[in-house]
């Protein structure tokens, strides 16, 4: 049980007539039961708050969870002490009055000294050493004999021998120091005196009855007085009902968070934007073959497209539409190129391999009948007849994400994983070095300043002058040649270069964070919406202007540890977030100008273009990097 404040601490016991249908609030790891809401966030507030200690380890500054694990894991640990020394560790260790320190050093010389039944180590044997086990240890004193079996393969005793204390040989401590303060902590009830678990007494024959001379004196006595003596815990309880009582201590879950008199007042969180044209809970789908083709897009051999793009298209009714099959075939050549499953179910097959826009379906069927998953099974004959465009937007967007799981495991994108992880690392590593530099230079100005005093900085700087009293090496004359080569705006620009090649080459999306309600929130690199994903990954919304990026950020509760964590990210992607949406409602604004100008037109002329439309873009994709 975890200490408070190094003091033993008690769980409150569940309040009387507790109805089954009543409405309480529960601790989840103490099981504690509250009827009143302020009580429970008092107590949980205690829990959280780095005042307890760790009763095995003795590790101190945790949260009661933290030593709750902190416990179990030094309970593992304590379990490490070798069986054959237990028996003589709790003897020891049962009514001793000396502290933690002095009992942990006298354990441990005792077991340095002494060999126990049971033991495995080295002996003499016919003038070399040998391994053996301590089969019984013989008389007692300085005349001490053991009987040791001789080890042979897997450990069985070979045959026996008597030999003498002096011709053991211990090559390393029985156990170490810190693995037996934990069995100490771990096997006792009480301290000063020490007293065993009582389980642990009767399991190893541990005498339980005190002996007569700490009866007599005044140890033992201490010692209970300390556990029994009720002013003193009185006392305890008192200071226990003060630390409750102190005020709460945010963040905390945002659940848990409570509007208070002295809180400001939140504006009300915009509504999301839904219009999608997929089904709600398949926009996580569209998303991900999204990004996945547009950060692949050289490795595939497919040149980039929007996401409004790729929406149209899914959801148009004509299968050879020039975008999906170009996303298609670029996947099966990714996955044939692999030579892994998928290219051996085609030489099964004996099928070409060449995708085309008129074999491109017989490829996807191969696919589905490969990974053989039911919902995808049914469908087969009906792609095979041509009639693709005709499946559920959301069973196409399900195969897509199948092709990108499949695609993502083999060794070409792995590969170029492997290159990025690389390009980050060497990134992060040249910002370092330029942060370095850049504190270096300013480091010389100033010593430059206090040698030659404030006038002759200017000169200091335009000479290029190492300071005074300083030998300048090759590396220091490397590093004035780089600084003084470069003015203030290119090193201001050498910086933001790094951070943008950084950024650009993330391997994964802005993932935000999270709101009181576990909602994820997503920025993508070049899709200016910030799009919002429920908990259970079944709804999808999106904010595409900047006065809703303001108003999500002004309903933010920092009371909260999500919606704190959430707000930090977004004021952190602030501009680079409002600039995209800034962009994407004036490109919103032109289509629709650009629409209403089509429909005025088509009123004079009686007729449109279908493929002038902004919204009928996806018509005119070609793919510029495809493989000839």
């Amino acid at each position: 049980m975890p200490l408070l404040r190094r003091s033993t601490f008690s769980l409150l016991e569940p309040p009387d007539n507790l109805d089954p249908n009543e409405e309480v609030f529960q601790i989840r790891f103490t099981k504690e039961i509250f009827r009143d809401y302020q009580e429970y966030l008092n107590r949980l507030n205690l829990y959280r708050q780095k005042v307890w200690t760790c009763e095995v380890s003795g590790k101190s500054n945790l949260t009661y969870e933290e030593a709750l694990v902190c416990e179990q894991q030094a309970a593992v640990k304590a379990q490490l002490l070798p069986k054959e020394l237990i028996a003589h560790v709790l003897e020891m260790i049962q009514y001793s009055t000396l502290s933690l320190t002095d009992l942990l050093e006298k354990v441990y010389c005792s077991l340095l000294l002494d060999f126990f039944e049971g033991q495995e180590l080295h002996a003499k044997k016919d003038g070399s050493e040998a391994a053996c086990k301590i089969l019984k240890v013989i008389g007692s004193g300085s005349t001490k004999l053991y009987e040791v079996g001789w080890l042979g393969q897997e450990n069985a005793v070979v045959n026996t021998s008597v030999v003498k204390a002096d011709d053991l040989i211990r090559k390393k401590a029985p156990a170490s120091r810190n693995i037996l303060k934990m069995f100490i902590r771990d096997s006792t009830s009480k301290r000063s005196p020490w007293i065993v678990n009582a389980d642990l007494a009767r399991k190893y024959g541990i005498d339980t009855e005190p002996p007569e001379d700490i009866m007599n004196g005044e140890d033992l006595y201490k010692g209970r007085k300390r556990f029994a003596n009720g002013e003193d815990t009185s006392n305890k309880l008192k200071k226990d009902e003060k630390l409750v009582g102190l005020p709460v201590k945010y963040p905390i879950d945002d659940l848990l968070v409570k509007p208070t008199a002295d809180d400001p007042i939140l504006p009300k969180r915009p509504p999301l934007s839904r219009d999608f044209r997929v089904p709600v809970d398949s926009v996580g789908d569209l998303l991900m073959v999204w990004e996945f083709c547009l950060s692949f897009g050289r490795l595939l051999c497919l040149s980039p497209f929007s996401l409004s793009d790729l929406e149209n298209a899914i959801c148009n009714k004509e299968s050879n539409l020039v975008l999906v099959v170009e996303m298609h075939a670029a996947l099966f050549h990714l996955l044939i190129r692999d030579e892994g499953e998928y290219f051996t179910f085609l030489l099964n097959k004996k099928k070409t391999l060449k995708v085309t826009l008129v074999t491109w379906a017989e490829y996807l069927c191969n696919f589905l009948e490969m990974i053989r998953k039911e919902e995808f099974s049914s469908k087969v004959s009906k792609i095979r007849r041509g009639h693709y465009g005709l499946l559920d937007t959301g069973l196409k967007l399900k195969i897509l994400r199948e092709l990108v799981e499949e695609a993502i495991t083999t060794s070409a994108v792995r590969g170029q994983l492997n290159e990025w992880i690389d390009q980050q690392q060497a990134l992060a590593a040249a910002k370092r070095e330029d942060a370095r530099k850049n504190r270096e230079e300013q480091k010389f100005n100033m010593e430059g300043v206090a040698e030659n005093g404030r006038n002759h900085t200017d000169t200091i700087q335009n000479d290029n002058e190492c300071p005074k009293n300083q030998p300048e090496g090759k590396e220091q004359k490397g590093l004035n040649i780089f600084l003084s080569s470069k003015t203030g705006d290119e090193k201001m620009f050498l910086r933001r270069h790094l951070e943008t090649e950084m950024e650009q080459q993330s391997l994964r999306p802005g993932h935000l964070g999270k709101d009181r309600f576990y909602n994820r929130y997503w920025f993508f690199r070049c899709e200016g919406r910030l799009f919002a994903e429920s908990a259970d990954s079944k709804e999808w919304g999106y904010y595409s202007t900047k006065e809703e990026l303001d108003a999500l950020l002004g309903s933010l509760n920092i009371k909260g540890t999500r919606e704190r964590a959430l707000k930090r990210q977004l004021d952190k992607s602030y501009d680079k977030i409002s600039n995209a949406l800034e962009n994407t409602s004036k490109d919103t604004e032109q289509k629709t100008l650009h629409e209403e100008v089509d429909l005025r037109r088509s009123t004079r002329i009686h007729a449109q273009p279908k493929e002038d439309s902004p919204s009928m873009s996806f018509l005119k994709y070609i793919n510029k990097w495809k493989q000839k």
